[in-house]
């Protein structure tokens, strides 16, 4: 299998708004590339449904249609002799949304920039840290694999308004995940947490605080003539109940993400990639339908093109 055909795509959630915490479906995000290789991603989605950007916000009846537009810069690098990768994602939005707010129907408008993420990853078994001709070799057998997403607090915020597209509070989500490959299928678990720090400006001058939200995932991941691959997911949140003021809510999440992908790529240096999620409430938590599609461009990695 040539390396550039071992295509590496973090799944972004093509919302900028945090409500699918513990919820994002990322198929293939343990496999290895050669070190050196960069990724260059450009992705458009579009979603509707109860789309909000925490429980807290006591709006009835929510209906939401987001567009978002993302950027992200993904490298692999070689760190303490593991294969390892840092990625960059910057989202930028617009969407209506409409509702009930103390009985009174109301909506709005939001143009602008969500919180950008940033994330460090080190597969700890059974991908090691490869150049491009020592890749040629390579089979995937059992990945296991940790990362540490961070997520920025400089995306738009208003303290005035009920909904935002930044979250003004920096959250922090260690993930553990293992990949393992049997054929023509890889089968992937992740176990994720997600820590939120306070919000200390929240609508009206108070103070949001949340519990830690827990995530639990598995992919199935078909791979398919020339380079295609399809996966299916399936991802559940649980936690998450916030306190406004010291007070506790009732706003516990309880929610179920279900996601389909399809990867084409074009040749070894182009690849598109096509997503269709669900977000199912049972407590509380996003309840929306959405579609996405990512570019996709890689180079370096020392292939035969960069020699």
């Amino acid at each position: 299998m040539r390396p550039f055909f071992a295509i590496l795509l973090f799944l972004i959630f093509l919302q900028s708004t945090d409500c699918v915490f513990g919820q994002e479906l990322e198929p293939r995000s343990l496999t290895n590339v050669p070190v050196g290789t960069n990724f260059a991603l450009l992705g458009y989605g579009y979603g509707r449904g109860d789309i909000l950007m925490d429980p807290a916000i006591p709006i009835e009846g929510l209906n939401a249609r987001i567009n978002t537009f993302v950027g992200a810069y993904v490298r692999s690098f070689s760190l303490l002799g593991l294969s390892s990768k840092l990625d960059v994602v910057v989202p930028f939005g617009f969407g209506d949304w409409t509702g009930r707010l103390s009985g009174v129907d109301t909506a709005t408008s939001r143009t602008g920039f969500g919180d950008v993420r940033v994330r460090l990853s080190m597969n700890m078994l059974g991908a090691p840290a490869l150049n491009g001709s020592q890749f040629v070799d390579y089979e995937q057998k059992t990945i296991v694999g940790l990362n540490l997403q961070l997520i920025l607090p400089v995306g738009q915020y208003n303290p005035d308004k009920l909904i935002n597209l930044g979250s003004h509070r920096l959250t922090y989500r260690p993930q553990v995940g293992v990949s393992h490959k049997t054929g023509k299928w890889i089968l992937e678990a992740y176990g994720s947490i997600w820590i939120f720090s306070d919000n200390r400006n929240f609508f009206g001058g108070n103070r949001l605080a949340q519990d830690a939200l827990i995530a639990l995932k598995l992919h199935a991941i078909r791979s398919l003539p020339r380079g295609m691959w399809a996966a299916g997911g399936i991802g559940y949140g649980i936690g998450g109940r916030t306190e406004l003021n010291g007070e506790p809510r009732d706003t516990r999440i309880s929610a179920l993400r279900l996601g389909l992908a399809y990867v084409c790529p074009i040749n070894r240096h182009h690849a598109l990639k096509l997503t269709v999620d669900s977000g199912i409430r049972f407590e509380r938590g996003p309840d929306f339908d959405a579609i996405g599609i990512v570019y996709q461009y890689v180079w370096g990695g020392k292939g035969e093109d960069d020699q």
